[in-house]
């Protein structure tokens, strides 16, 4: 990892490891969901092979460490296995010994703080990860969600999110938000928070055939959203997206050197 003022970040939703790549997955691998199986590490080296392309790696639909993951923490794990020095979770719905959903995010440089909100939900389990990270000397704030499956849902989860954000500098807001890039509730979002969408919002589900945009990288005006692509390697029934930032000219102009 070289010093330079661009950023490669990414947000995966990697389903707990199922590796899910055809639509018949989605009823065949369903007992995988709370059963433990042998793909599933293999299926997480693999995830850790793509994650490698990335400084910062958010992600959703990780297991913390219980039963069906042979309680192995997926977090921990992945970022042993792509070396990433520096990783935090939320766990967002603890089951204990049965399940353990969480957001995670992944960083080659350090996280000062870390702050775990919850969003407002009819079942408990939707939150926002909120880290603080010293990048080369530079603030950044970067903060991973996964919001509900509910439109109405969705609305009062933005509308927390976005009470949070606004007009808050240096920061990253990336996950998978079950909407896309053109639903009324990213309108508000970005209405409401004031943070940039990228150039353009690939579409990352289902993996084997996308076609919706459900996975964003939004940031704020202070940063630039330089490139954004999927990897198309299904290893999920998301596609993980890759974003290229930078920081803006007012920021390098007043920037200490590193």
């Amino acid at each position: 990892m070289t010093d330079t003022p661009e950023i490669t970040v990414m947000s995966f939703n990697i389903q707990v490891g199922i590796g899910s790549s055809r639509a018949r997955h989605m009823v065949l691998h369903g007992w995988k969901y709370v059963m433990p199986h042998g793909q599933s590490l293999r299926n997480l080296e693999r995830i850790a092979d793509i994650l490698r392309e990335a400084d910062i790696v958010g992600l959703n639909e990780v297991d913390a460490g219980s039963f069906r993951s042979q309680y192995v923490n997926q977090a921990g794990f992945l970022a042993e296995r792509a070396h990433f020095a520096h990783w935090e979770q939320q766990r967002t719905r603890d089951f204990g010994d049965f399940a353990q959903h969480s957001n995670s995010i992944l960083s080659h440089w350090p996280i000062a703080q870390t702050n775990r909100h919850a969003l407002p939900s009819f079942m408990k389990g939707r939150g926002m990860l909120e880290t603080h990270l010293d990048v080369h000397g530079r603030p950044l704030t970067v903060i991973i969600t996964h919001l509900g499956l509910s439109r109405h849902a969705r609305f009062s989860q933005i509308r927390d999110l976005a009470q949070r954000l606004r007009g808050r500098p240096h920061l990253i807001l990336m996950g998978d938000f079950n909407c896309t890039a053109r639903s009324p509730e990213m309108r508000l979002l970005l209405t409401e928070s004031g943070l940039r969408p990228p150039p353009w919002s690939p579409p990352t589900f289902p993996s084997w055939s996308p076609r919706f945009s459900f996975d964003h990288i939004l940031c704020s005006p202070d940063l630039e959203l330089t490139a954004i692509e999927t990897i198309g390697e299904p290893l999920s029934d998301h596609l993980a997206l890759k974003a290229k930032l930078r920081w803006g000219a007012a920021i390098m102009a007043h920037a200490t050197p590193p």
